[in-house]
């Protein structure tokens, strides 16, 4: 049979003129829900999938064949069989393993995949490293949209042992909807109307719930064009604004210096500011990077908590009681200057008061706290080590631009036979 894969291009949006400036503003009333963990994203996901009627717009950066990930390959074939539209992107590395008869399985039932910068392995290794299509959105029927950090595997589900990651998601239901499907269109290659006809066309009663929020929601999103430096803009001007308390629970933290100088004045402005870090890394070297910016951070009041129970792989924060984000998007220089990501902002008293209590509790309970103030051993050696590291990883997104394997390009539609 033949396996419908479009692929999409690394660095170029699609051709539709109106999709290649999309600046979300903020939306009113809306009614945001935190989702922990797999054990609440994936039923409430997995449900709003069951329920679709018209379209389903879904794209991850990994898609595992394990349970959850046959477990979604069924919901969506079903939903393409009664008749609703069924768009998957997924990414070239994180998903590079998917084998050919399971993304046959979801061509034969009409669902259109598409694969954002695939690339062979090259002498057993895949060379697609940088410039990920790191989002995680599903929207469905225009009226319930998710957007968060958990991806498509058994990984963030607690059963799945020592490995399992800590992550965090949102439901959103309201006005944001959409824009969080407008965004998910454009990118997906569709035609896109513009957003101020397609606002009164998609404002409608939710199907979901007869609740109406009163939370206020904008997306925001990087990509290597326009929108580079959104995401840590954000950041910076919450920051800059902060004045009783921070929290950024982050799996791969290393920012760059205008960001880092944010959190460390906040401090100093008497702020109380929490860093929750991986303790219990899924890759080494992300601790490792973070510790070089910890003697930095600490003698200026910020509290570092390292979360030791399992792989921290969240990407929140809060700032005072209003403001909080959640999203793909690290704070490392992969999310923040190569990777496609997405964050929602919310202005809600009662979610930033809730993911304040989870993380609170997750600090106290299950991390580590650094010593503010012991001269940690070979000190000069590591500042040194540090100092030279910092400025290799600013200059790193430069450096991987003149890898050929990522121009900008566009591939056409390509339909390869496979067995099934």
């Amino acid at each position: 049979m033949n396996v419908a894969v479009e692929h999409i291009a690394t660095d170029q949006p699609p051709d539709d003129s109106k999709a290649r400036d999309m600046d979300y503003g903020w939306q009113s009333g809306n009614r945001v829900e935190l989702l922990e963990n797999g054990e609440a994203y994936f039923p409430a996901v997995f449900d709003a999938l069951r329920g679709a009627q018209r379209e389903i717009l879904l794209e991850t950066f990994i898609l595992f064949e394990d349970k959850v990930g046959h477990e979604l390959q069924g919901i969506l074939i079903e939903a393409a069989q009664r008749g609703v539209k069924v768009v998957v992107s997924l990414d070239g590395f994180g998903c590079g393993e998917l084998s050919p008869a399971f993304l046959g399985e979801l061509a034969e039932a009409g669902v259109m995949v598409q694969m954002f910068d695939p690339a062979s392995k090259t002498l057993g290794i895949r060379t697609n490293w940088f410039r990920r299509l790191h989002r995680k959105i599903v929207v469905v029927d225009a009226s319930v949209a998710f957007i968060g950090g958990v991806n498509f595997s058994a990984a963030p589900l607690a059963d799945f042992g020592p490995e399992a990651k800590q992550d965090y998601s949102v439901q959103v239901i309201g006005p944001a909807v959409a824009d969080l499907h407008h965004f998910a269109l454009a990118q997906s290659g569709r035609q896109v109307r513009s957003r101020r006809g397609w606002r009164r066309r998609q404002q409608r009663p939710s199907p979901w719930t007869n609740e109406q929020g009163d939370g206020l929601v904008r997306l925001i999103y990087r990509d290597n064009i326009q929108h580079r430096d959104d995401i840590e803009e954000a950041y910076i001007h919450a920051l800059s604004q902060a004045r009783q308390r921070v929290v950024i629970a982050n799996a791969y933290f290393f920012p760059g210096y205008r960001l880092l100088r944010e959190i460390r004045n906040a401090a100093r402005r008497g702020v109380h500011v929490q860093l929750i870090m991986q303790g219990q890394p899924d890759v080494l070297l992300a601790k490792l990077a973070a510790r070089m910016l910890y003697d930095y951070l600490l003698k200026d009041g910020v509290v570092i908590h390292e979360y030791c129970q399992r792989p921290l792989h969240g990407k929140v924060a809060l700032v005072d009681d209003e403001w909080s984000t959640v999203g793909s998007s690290n704070l490392d220089p992969l999310s923040l200057a190569l990777n496609l990501e997405a964050n929602v902002l919310i202005r809600d008293r009662a979610f930033n008061q809730q993911l304040y209590e989870r993380l609170e509790a997750l600090a106290r309970n299950h991390c580590q706290t650094m010593p503010a103030k012991r001269k940690p051993r070979l000190w000069l050696w590591r500042l040194t080590v540090g100092f030279l590291v910092f400025h290799v990883m600013r200059h790193f997104p430069a450096l991987t631009g003149w890898l050929p394997a990522h121009k900008p390009r566009l591939k056409p539609f390509e339909s390869r036979p496979h067995d099934v």
